[in-house]
């Protein structure tokens, strides 16, 4: 379904550029109140009501102002949050019975950009045919009904408390983390007020860092895309765990004691491995990006695996298709079903901090059994409305390396859903080859465009 707005993770782009202004935006919340008003069977004379909250950048004042008229000119209750993670907007639609979510963030992207993503009533991202029904009604004006039914605005002024005491009760109650000195970098982002006082209220020692935001420090040089920081900050810490999280907290890096990184990939191989031992696993979902070691790793441990499109948003379908509670990207989207709705970093974090204390491990103990293939990802920019697929050159590149990888390893090209880029992944079992591969095929992508 081709959409015009909608990428993988709602709507993203530069602030000021289209469509991320203030009048578009305006019009996303008219058009979003008055599709999802239409689909929800209220009460008589119950309002609809739709929760906004958003991360640390400074444009969040901005959309958050035209958003809330938009919503107000559909007949919308709107209820504002402040900043916190996205996966807690997931968690506070469902528990307070609202008709939405809406997130005002860009994930892990730079400051100067920001999106718009929505959940539904039960805490789960929109499925496309939705998003599709809202771009229709964008394409049509703007209306307002009567000023006695216009929609009003009120202020949570406990949402950040709500949210930690739910992430706490994700954690077994028999056990804590007294003794754990953990080094937590937050990215200057929604969970800086949040995350540390989750991990210390469970017993640990937190080191937090990235948890000064200033409205143009989210993402810079720290959080789950710079795992570097995080490394420094363990190893000069002397800390037992480091956890990373990204500029909307629902994705997850960690790294051990010795500066070890450890992708998505891994710990959701480490909470697989424990849930299978208690017996409570039916599968695990990846994606075309998962590595074929954890692909190889979770077969053997004797349980299915499957594949979905690249974004967690796919992951979440195909869970929800099978009937499974476990997958995630190696970016570090880590969905637990039995936990919550939506991917969590923090709650994620606290699943394999559980494991790996119920089985009394570190984590490069319990990722002894993963053997990863070399995997090479390239990104290169692409002109808006180039199509790729059409080019002969990319496409004899991509032939090329299939060829030289055989049975043992592969190649995806596929477009970023949040950037102008396209992704170059090759992966097998010579690194060597991988690399000079990946790097032919990145090559004739950007001979393609220039």
């Amino acid at each position: 379904m081709g959409r015009k707005y909608f990428g993988t993770d709602g709507v993203r782009g530069r602030v000021g550029e289209a469509p991320i202004t203030p009048d578009f935006v305006m019009r996303l919340g008219y058009a979003a109140g008055v599709t999802l008003v239409a689909r929800e069977k209220l009460p008589t004379g119950e309002r609809p009501a739709v929760l906004i909250g958003k991360d640390t950048r400074i444009s969040g004042y901005l959309l958050e102002a035209a958003l809330e008229a938009g919503f107000a000119a559909a007949g919308v209750d709107v209820m504002l949050a402040g900043p916190i993670p996205t996966p807690a907007v997931a968690y506070l639609t469902r528990a307070l019975r609202l008709q939405a979510g809406v997130v005002i963030s860009a994930s892990h992207n730079p400051f100067y950009d920001n999106g718009i993503k929505f959940f539904s009533a039960g805490g789960t991202k929109l499925p496309d045919i939705v998003e599709a029904e809202i771009e229709e009604r964008l394409e049509r004006p703007m209306g307002c009904v009567d000023s006695s039914q216009l929609g009003r605005a009120m202020r949570i002024n406990d949402a950040a408390g709500r949210y930690i005491e739910f992430c706490k009760s994700t954690f077994p109650n028999e056990m804590d983390l007294r003794g754990l000195r953990i080094a937590l970098d937050c990215a200057h982002g929604a969970a800086y007020h949040i995350a540390p006082r989750v991990f210390h209220e469970l017993g640990a020692d937190v080191v937090a860092v990235g948890v000064d935001p200033n409205g143009l420090n989210i993402n810079d040089g720290v959080g789950a895309t710079r795992p570097e920081f995080l490394r420094q900050a363990v190893l000069a810490n002397a800390a037992d765990i480091g956890i990373a999280l990204d500029g909307d907290g629902d994705r997850l890096i960690m790294v051990d004691r010795h500066g070890e990184v450890y992708d998505g990939d891994k710990l959701i191989y480490v909470i697989a491995a424990a849930r299978k031992a208690e017996g409570r696993l039916d599968g695990v979902i990846g994606t075309l990006m998962s590595n074929l070691g954890f692909e190889h790793a979770i077969v053997r441990l004797g349980v299915p695996f499957a594949r979905a499109k690249v974004g967690d948003r796919y992951v979440l379908e195909m869970l929800h298709e099978r009937g499974w509670k476990l997958g995630g990207e190696n970016s570090g989207h880590i969905i637990c079903l039995d936990r919550h709705s939506t991917g969590d970093g923090i709650v994620s974090a606290l699943q394999v901090l559980a494991a790996l204390k119920q089985h009394g491990k570190t984590l490069a103990e319990a990722c002894a059994d993963l053997v990863f293939y070399p995997q090479k990802l390239v990104n290169v920019r692409l002109p808006a409305g180039f199509d790729w697929r059409a080019d002969q050159g990319i496409a004899s590149a991509q032939a090329d390396a299939d060829a030289a990888l055989g049975n043992n390893g592969r190649v995806l090209l596929r477009p970023s859903g949040t950037e102008p880029l396209l992704r170059v992944m090759v992966e097998g079992r010579d690194g060597a080859l991988v690399e000079r591969l990946a790097r032919q095929i990145a090559e004739a992508v950007q001979e393609a465009v220039t």
